[in-house]
C-alpha cells in the first residue's frame, strides 16, 4: 500500500493500521503543530452508499458526544476520489491489542483497565448508543498531561439503539459478539455490549477459552468474585447478563474490593470520599428532594400532561414530551415498553449536557428480573459524589432516590425507581439549574401509572 503524501492540508507520515472498512494514517496538523489519525474510507467500499453513510455516521456522533472518554473528532473531509475521511485525535499509546501481544497485565491493572473501558461504553449507552463491537483493536490509550487515557474508539459499527433491531446486518467480531448479534431478526440493545466487556475481560484475566460459551479458567490472583460478574456478563441469553455497562462496572469494582462495607461497591463510596469536594453540590442535591419519608405532593391544578401507554405524567412549566417507548426494552407482546422523555427540549436532552430533563419508563419485565432498590443501585455514577440514598412516598408510588452531585457533564442526576402492579417505573432526573426545593419530588408525584386490566 503505497501511502499519500497529503491528506487535506495534513502532512502524511505512516500508516497505523489498515481494516476491512478503512485505513488509518498517522498526519501532521502543520496549523496546530500537532498529531492527528486520518480514517480514508477503504477505496472498494467507495461507491457503497450505505458503508459510507456509516464512516460518516460515526464521525458524526463522536463529534456529537465529543467526551473525553471516546476518540475525538477534529473534522471530516473527501478525498479528490470522493472517499470521505475523517481527522481524529491519534492515540499515541496504541491499543489494547498492541499490548496484549507482549503478554498478558498484571491482574490488579487489568481489572482497572476494563472498569476504565466499560466507563468508556457506559458514555455510550447513557446517550442511547450501542458499539456492538468492544474488542482489543477498538480500545486505545493517549497520553494526557493527568496520565494516560482510555479510548473506546471505531463506533463504525454503533446505531442508535432505538434503530438496533430488527433485519440488521451481521455486524461485530467473532470470539467478542453476543450470540444474538448472529441473528439479524434478534433485539441488540446495552447488553450487547455487556457480553462484549465480558469477553475482553476474558481476555485480560483468564486463561485463552477457545471459543465463547467455554468454561471461564481465571488466572492466579483474579478474585472468584471477579470470575463470577464475567460469567454473568457472558451469560448466552441477554436476560441473564447485567442491564448496560454502569452496572456491569459498578459490579466489577464491588467485586474487586476486599472486605465491602455493608455491601457498597468501591464506586459509591469513592463517589463519598469525593463529597469533601463536592460537597456544596450534594447538600444542593438534597435540597432537591425535599423531605425524606412519606410525602404526597399534589400535581399543579391544570398543569399539562403527557403519556405513554399506561404512564402519565403532569410536566413543569415549559416542558414537553418525547417518545413512545423504552429502547432496548420488550414486554410480552413483542412491543417496547413504554418510556416518554420530558424536557424544555426534548431532542436535545440526550445530547446535551445543559438541558434539563426526565427520562420516564415502565418495565414488567425488569420488575421480574429485579426490585426498586437494586435496580437504582445497578445505576451508580462513578465520578460523582453521591448524597444518601432515601426513600419517599409520591404520588401512590414508594419510591427508591439516590442524587448525584458531578463536576462535569451533567451536575445532578437523580436515579429514582418504584415497583406497581404494572411493573418497575424509573425515572431518571436532570433538575434545571436553580431549581427549587422539592422540584425532584414533585416531578415524581406527577408520575402516574394506569392500573393493568384484569
Amino acid at each position: 500500500m503505497t501511502a499519500p503524501v497529503r491528506i487535506g492540508s495534513y502532512r502524511i507520515e505512516r500508516l497505523l493500521g489498515a481494516g476491512s472498512f478503512a485505513t488509518v494514517w498517522l498526519g501532521h496538523d502543520p496549523v496546530l503543530d500537532s498529531r492527528v489519525a486520518v480514517k480514508v474510507l477503504a477505496e472498494n467500499w467507495s461507491h457503497d452508499l450505505r458503508v459510507r453513510e456509516r464512516f460518516l455516521e460515526e464521525a458524526r456522533l463522536l463529534r456529537r458526544l465529543d467526551h473525553e472518554r471516546l476518540v475525538r473528532v477534529h473534522a471530516v473531509g473527501e478525498l479528490p476520489d470522493g472517499r470521505p475521511y475523517a481527522v481524529l485525535a491519534w492515540a499515541d499509546g496504541g491499543s489494547l491489542r498492541d499490548r496484549l501481544a507482549t503478554g498478558p497485565l498484571p491482574v490488579a491493572s487489568a481489572v482497572d483497565l476494563l472498569g476504565e473501558i466499560a466507563a468508556g461504553v457506559a458514555v455510550l449507552h447513557r446517550h442511547g448508543v450501542v458499539h456492538r463491537d468492544l474488542t482489543p483493536g477498538n480500545i486505545l490509550f493517549r497520553s494526557t498531561p493527568a496520565g494516560e487515557r482510555v479510548l473506546v474508539a471505531d463506533l463504525g459499527l454503533a446505531k442508535a439503539l432505538a434503530a438496533a433491531s430488527g433485519l440488521t446486518a451481521r455486524a461485530g467480531t467473532p470470539g467478542y459478539m453476543a450470540p444474538e448479534q448472529d441473528d439479524p431478526l434478534a433485539v441488540v440493545d446495552t447488553r450487547a455490549d455487556v457480553f462484549g466487556l465480558g469477553r475482553l475481560g476474558v481476555t485480560l484475566l483468564c486463561a485463552p477459552a477457545g471459543r465463547p460459551g467455554a468454561p471461564i479458567r481465571p488466572r492466579a490472583g483474579v478474585p472468584p468474585a471477579v470470575t463470577a460478574v464475567l460469567r454473568r456478563a457472558t451469560a448466552p441469553h441477554p436476560a441473564d447478563r447485567y442491564p448496560d455497562a454502569t452496572a456491569f462496572r459498578a459490579a466489577l469494582r464491588a467485586a474487586a474490593t476486599p472486605g465491602p462495607v455493608s455491601g457498597v461497591s468501591r464506586s459509591r463510596r469513592g463517589g463519598r470520599r469525593r463529597a469533601g469536594l463536592l460537597g456544596a453540590g450534594v447538600l444542593a442535591l438534597v435540597a432537591l428532594g425535599g423531605a425524606a419519608g412519606d410525602t404526597c405532593t399534589p400535581p399543579r391544578p391544570g398543569a399539562a400532561t403527557a403519556g405513554s401507554g399506561p404512564v402519565t405524567i403532569t410536566l413543569p412549566p415549559g416542558w414537553r414530551a418525547a417518545g413512545t417507548g423504552w429502547a432496548g426494552q420488550y414486554g410480552d407482546d413483542g412491543d417496547l415498553e413504554p418510556a416518554l422523555v420530558v424536557s424544555p427540549d426534548p431532542a436535545r436532552w440526550a445530547v446535551d449536557p445543559s438541558v434539563p430533563g426526565a427520562f420516564v419508563g415502565l418495565s414488567a419485565s425488569i420488575a421480574r428480573r429485579t426490585g426498586a432498590e437494586a435496580f437504582v443501585a445497578e445505576r451508580p455514577h462513578a465520578d460523582c459524589a453521591g448524597a444518601p440514598v432515601r426513600r419517599t412516598r409520591q404520588g401512590g408510588v414508594d419510591w427508591v432516590v439516590a442524587g448525584y452531585a458531578c463536576p462535569s457533564g451533567r451536575p445532578v442526576i437523580v436515579e429514582a425507581a418504584g415497583t406497581t402492579p404494572a411493573g418497575l417505573l424509573y425515572v431518571q432526573v436532570v433538575p434545571p439549574p436553580g431549581a427549587e426545593s422539592g422540584f425532584v419530588d414533585a416531578l415524581l408525584a406527577g408520575v402516574r401509572v394506569r392500573p393493568p386490566r384484569d
